[in-house]
Parts: C-alpha cells; sequence; structure tokens
C-alpha cells in the first residue's frame, strides 16, 4: 500500500459514500500483512449487507496441526474450506525476498571463488618474496617436502580463519532473519558453496605452494 501510520486510505462504501481509513499500526512480518484489520462494528456499519466471515484464525497446537486439520477439512468439506499452514503462508509471502537472497547468494559464491583465486596469487607473491628464508630452512637439514607443507599449514590456516569470519559476519547480518518463524535456511546450498570455496582455495594455495618452491632455493640463498 506503501502507506505508514497516520495515513489515511479512501474508500467507497456500499451506499456509495466516501469515507476514509487512518492507519494506526502495522504488523511486521505476519500472516496478516497486505490486510486491513478495522472493528467489526465499524465495518458493519458501512457494509450492512455482507455478512458471516470468509476466514478464520485456528490456534492449534504444534503437535496436533495435521490432526485439526484433516478433521476440519473433512467436516467443512461442503462449503470449501481450505487451510494454510501459517508457515508456509509466511514462506508464500516471502518468496520474492528469498529469491533475491537466492540470487545475491549464487553471486556471493562467486566472489568468493574469485577472491580464492586471488588468494593463490598472494601465496605465490608471498613465497617468492621469502625464497631466501625457505633457502635458509633447506640448508639448514630441511627436506623440501617439509617446507611446503609448512607453507601450506600457513596460508591454510589464513584461509580457515577467514572462512570462518565471514561466516561469523553473515551469521549476525541475517540473526534476525534466523529467529523468525517462516525462517527457511537452504542448508544444502549454503554447504555446497562454502565447501566449495573452501576446496577452491586449498587447490589453488597448493598450485601456488608448488609452483613458488620450483627451483633452486639455494641460488636464491647465495643471491641473498
Amino acid at each position: 500500500m506503501h502507506k505508514k501510520i497516520n495515513d489515511t486510505i479512501d474508500y467507497i462504501d456500499e451506499r456509495k459514500q466516501p469515507f476514509k481509513v487512518r492507519i494506526l499500526n502495522t504488523v511486521a512480518n505476519s500472516i496478516l500483512q497486505g490486510q486491513l484489520i478495522i472493528d467489526e462494528a465499524a465495518f458493519v456499519k458501512r457494509f450492512p449487507s455482507e455478512s458471516g466471515y470468509r476466514m478464520f484464525l485456528i490456534d492449534a497446537p504444534s503437535n496436533a496441526v495435521s490432526q485439526v486439520s484433516a478433521t476440519l477439512s473433512r467436516a467443512m468439506q461442503d462449503v470449501g474450506l481450505e487451510l494454510t499452514p501459517a508457515a508456509q503462508r509466511l514462506a508464500q509471502f516471502n518468496a520474492v525476498q528469498n529469491t533475491y537472497l537466492g540470487t545475491f547468494q549464487v553471486l556471493g559464491g562467486l566472489g568468493l571463488l574469485l577472491g580464492s583465486v586471488g588468494l593463490g596469487i598472494v601465496v605465490v607473491r608471498n613465497v617468492l618474496e621469502r625464497r631466501g628464508e625457505l633457502a635458509v630452512l633447506l640448508a639448514v637439514g630441511f627436506r623440501a617436502r617439509l617446507v611446503g607443507r609448512l607453507v601450506l599449514l600457513e596460508h591454510g590456516a589464513l584461509l580457515a580463519l577467514g572462512l570462518a569470519l565471514g561466516i561469523a559476519a553473515a551469521v549476525v547480518a541475517v540473526l534476525p532473519a534466523l529467529l523468525s518463524p517462516a525462517a527457511q535456511l537452504p542448508y544444502a546450498s549454503l554447504a555446497v558453496t562454502l565447501g566449495a570455496v573452501l576446496t577452491n582455495g586449498a587447490l589453488w594455495t597448493w598450485v601456488a605452494t608448488r609452483a613458488a618452491l620450483r627451483g633452486d632455493l639455494l641460488a636464491a640463498l647465495r643471491n641473498e
């Protein structure tokens, strides 16, 4: 409706008389969103020919929703009763928002994958700048395989720490949505995205380490 509190909406009653409805409050993230809730007496005054009710709010225990739904549907099937769980209705309202979130998740995952490639470039530069230090380790008796493992562990820890900090920041950002009763997180796609980022980052770190440790490191020590 694009309205705020204390704004008015113009209506015409069944006698073709115009009147205004003032918005006194709003209900956020509710199954009643998009609906106007007014006093029954005020409604009957403007629309006296309207009778009966078209919608019911049924409060049922969470462990008996299916049983209550089946009983009511069977008892009132002649009047066309249609029951919709509150969580499902909220999910329908949030479908557009969830589509945007899914799109941004894909774009964010792509950005993380590209960032992991940048991590590989940083590893190559870092190791190339430390070739003299690594050559000293080889000169005092460290094996090349052990030196490579040390470099992998060092940068792998940075990758894991960065991923953990990113997850923590994301949880804080979406915490209000997580606390919503209708929250339905795509755990499978999130796990796949994070796993792909971790695997891709580890792969590029390994490739960069192997490429940087190639050649004669002792020659680099002589140049030092």
